[in-house]
């Protein structure tokens, strides 16, 4: 076999593995579909009706802030499978896992990718379900089929950025603990951002803050998408948000990794 059909091989055997923890271990899973439509429920249901009268340009009331507010419960439920990720990532690179894997005729970035493959599985099963509940709750967005794919791959960018992020935290944490700390940032930048309330309605410097920060662009590019309005520069901003942060995730996990390994 060449090396790149071993390391496929090796990726999808460490993918099955990942998976199968996903599968005995269903409360953590359970867990990243229920927040997000908690919050859907949350905020429609309590906070929707004063919050969607104070949105410009809408007919008010709560099915205008359920359509606001569902892109940026999806870009939170993408970040919250990081959690999960980040867990499983140092659970194995703290409880000689890693160590037994060293011993073995395995491709080097194999057990990384495996990683990734499974959240990035996750998140799809996530943002599903989510979606669903959205519709369920009243959610009726005007996208076409361009819409849809076109939020389709704004969150499986964001998954594989975020995911990836969430490698470089479980690789580097010295703890479990520590590592499932870390994505909780990932999970709050949304309610700091355009996600819950227009920028214009904040003081000077948080706005400043919630303008530049990364998931505004994102959030906005999602609901472009999904309100079938044109996206502008925020789809720039957030492709650059996103390779950026991928990166970064990729290239500081590959590297942490191959100093434990060694």
């Amino acid at each position: 076999m060449t090396t790149a059909t071993l390391a496929v091989r090796d990726s999808a055997t460490m993918l099955r593995r990942n998976l199968r923890h996903i599968q005995r271990y269903p409360s953590l899973t359970i867990n990243l579909v229920g927040q997000p439509i908690l919050f859907l429920i949350l905020f429609t249901f309590v906070f929707g009706g004063t919050m969607g009268d104070g949105l410009p340009g809408s007919g008010g009331g709560r099915e205008a802030y359920l359509a606001y507010i569902t892109p940026a419960i999806l870009v939170m439920a993408v970040a919250g499978v990081a959690t999960g990720t980040s867990i499983s990532v140092a659970t194995d690179m703290t409880e000689g896992v890693v160590a037994r894997f060293k011993t073995m005729a395995i491709a080097r970035g194999s057990v990384l990718t495996g990683h990734v493959l499974g959240a990035m599985i996750q998140t799809l099963f996530v943002v599903v379900v989510t979606t669903a509940a959205a519709i369920a709750l009243g959610y009726r967005p005007d996208a076409d089929l361009l819409g849809w794919l076109g939020a389709l791959a704004v969150l499986a960018m964001l998954g594989f950025a975020v995911t990836w992020l969430a490698v470089m935290f479980g690789v580097t944490s010295k703890s479990v603990e520590t590592a499932s700390n870390w994505p909780l940032l990932l999970v709050l930048l949304p309610f700091l951002g355009s996600g819950f309330v227009p920028t214009d309605s904040m003081p000077t410097g948080l706005r400043w803050f919630a303008e530049y920060q990364p998931f505004t662009p994102v959030i906005e590019t999602l609901r472009a998408f999904l309100e079938g309005t044109p996206v502008g520069n925020n789809g720039i901003q957030a492709v650059a948000w996103c390779a950026g942060f991928a990166l970064l995730g990729y290239l500081r996990a590959r590297k942490s990794f191959a100093v434990t390994r060694s």
